[in-house]
């Protein structure tokens, strides 16, 4: 990964070392699950701090701090499209607009370094000045000239680039250790799908030892409707969100943990033999789809369609225009437009309706038992599988600059080779406390750890961990985010 400048007078250093990690951090076999010795992986690998606090039987809670500031601001003037880089014509054409006001700008070569299926990517920056960590409002002050002759910029913190950094980072880390662990894992939706909620409030209605933000969830439906989860969900054997296909995510089983892809199929199959493909399960429908409303859903259907209510057996025990509310105890299939006249055609009142599910591992090619005790928590990316780092930023939809490359908050997950469970919180956005990772970095502090598969959740301002009903991290936002799930560590 670098950065190299081409024009103007920008000191900024230009590469982030990769550390490779030594054989025994990431060994075959781990007698219990055990933090690690070594250095501090990121940056210039420097010792960190640590406090152990012992949660309960088999879970510790490591507190870690690592690395100095030395970051400062410069400005970045946005591209055409709004985006901290672009193609080199764009640059170039940038420059010459500072150049026009009298500044002078730096023409930065980035590259975004390559992940599992994804190649490197080279784009180009224009910047402006460097001020010290301390003087922040001098670059506001300067960024408002910029703004003035019509040109958009914004005051950017270097530590959050992705590159070169000495941090600080600010980590919290649970520790579940499966030789001694006695409780179980289970997945929650809060009070509703369509609700978002705190982790803090999801795990204490469930009573949890230690609570995790989950997955993505969907911020580009109604506003009534964002706790909805993208991807895979399941609660309790349940299935109560489709999965994305071939998204990672974690598979949750009594005690047990697994990372793997997944993939949902479910079909709608009427008494007179006919079949229709469910598109989506508790979430918005799009013209012509079948949608399924359980009863968790916590919202009404959508306007402007059918409604055929089923009872837990699949009678159908109404029809109705749809828009409102899914009853306890019933499911409801909605459709419009094709989907529609499906449901009129083949799910007559007093009809049985049969809701086929299927979630199958991708990695195994078996499917899994939608047992009571089974809970699915998504993810956004995977990171490290078999120990070794494998990143798959464009099959779970994050291979932009900004999400590979740039540094955020991040919430993970991990599995070491004896089956334990590592939960951690990097804290960022937070100029001269915490800087956060980047996806590489994500990867390498979960190997350090000791995880042989990982995966990336939901981050940013949602990163949260709660323990013994106390939020331990620093969220970016100041205070705790409300989310679409979470994952949970419960006492038995």
């Amino acid at each position: 990964m670098s950065r190299r400048t081409i024009a103007g007078g920008l000191a900024i250093a230009a590469a982030i070392t990769v550390t490779t990690l030594p054989a025994a951090s990431v060994a075959a076999e781990q007698v219990s699950v055990k933090f690690p010795s070594a250095r501090f992986p990121l940056g210039a690998r420097p010792v960190p701090t640590k406090t152990m606090t012992a949660v309960t039987q088999g879970i510790d809670l490591y507190d870690v701090k690592a690395g100095t500031s030395t970051d400062g601001y410069t400005l970045t003037v946005l591209m055409p499209n709004g985006r901290d880089s672009g193609p080199l014509p764009n640059a170039e054409a940038k420059v010459a607009e500072v150049e026009a006001i009298g500044e002078t700008p730096a023409l930065q070569e980035v590259v975004r370094p390559a992940v599992a299926d994804a190649p490197a990517k080279t784009e180009y920056m224009v910047r402006v000045g460097l001020w010290p960590l301390k003087d922040k409002k001098k670059a506001e002050e300067a960024a408002k000239k910029f703004k003035e002759a019509g040109l958009k910029v914004k005051v950017d913190y270097l530590g959050d680039d992705g590159l070169k950094t000495t941090g600080p980072w600010n980590v919290k880390v649970v520790m579940i250790d499966a030789r001694t662990f006695r409780g179980s894992y289970a997945a929650s939706l809060g009070t509703s799908v369509a609700k978002r909620e705190t982790v803090s409030s999801m795990a204490k209605a469930a009573n949890a030892v230690v609570g995790l933000n989950g997955g993505f969830f969907n911020i580009h439906t109604a506003k009534e409707l964002r706790g909805e989860p993208v991807g895979a969900s399941v609660v309790g054997g349940r299935l109560l969100s489709e999965a994305v296909p071939g998204r990672s995510a974690v598979v949750l089983q009594g005690r047990t943990a697994k990372i793997t892809e997944l993939q949902t199929t479910v079909i709608a199959i009427s008494q007179d033999g006919e079949k229709a493909s469910i598109n989506g399960i508790n979430r918005a429908a799009a013209t012509d789809e079948l949608v399924l409303y359980t009863e968790e859903y916590g919202a009404k259907t959508p306007a402007g369609g059918t409604d055929v209510v089923m009872d837990a057996g699949g009678k159908v025990i109404g029809v109705r225009v749809s828009g409102a509310a899914v009853a306890k105890g019933t499911r409801v299939l909605h459709g419009n437009g094709v989907a529609g006249e499906w449901l009129n055609q083949h799910a007559w009142q007093d009809w049985t309706v049969k809701v086929d599910t299927k979630v199958v591992d991708l990695r195994t090619k078996k499917e899994l038992n939608l047992t009571p005790d089974l809970h699915v928590v998504a993810g956004g990316v995977g990171l490290v599988r078999n120990g070794k780092v494998t990143i798959t930023a464009k099959r779970d939809g994050h291979d932009s600059m900004n999400m590979i490359l740039r540094r955020h908050p991040r919430t993970l997950v991990g599995i070491t080779s004896n089956g334990s469970l590592i939960l951690a919180t990097i804290d960022g956005r937070q100029p001269g406390i915490t800087v956060g990772a980047n996806f590489h970095e994500a990867a390498q502090f979960m190997r350090w750890l000791g995880a042989r598969q990982a995966i990336n959740l939901d981050g940013g301002g949602s990163t949260a961990m709660v323990v013994g009903n106390k939020l331990v991290n620093r969220p970016s936002d100041g205070a705790e985010r409300a989310v679409g799930d979470a994952l949970l560590v419960l006492p038995k």
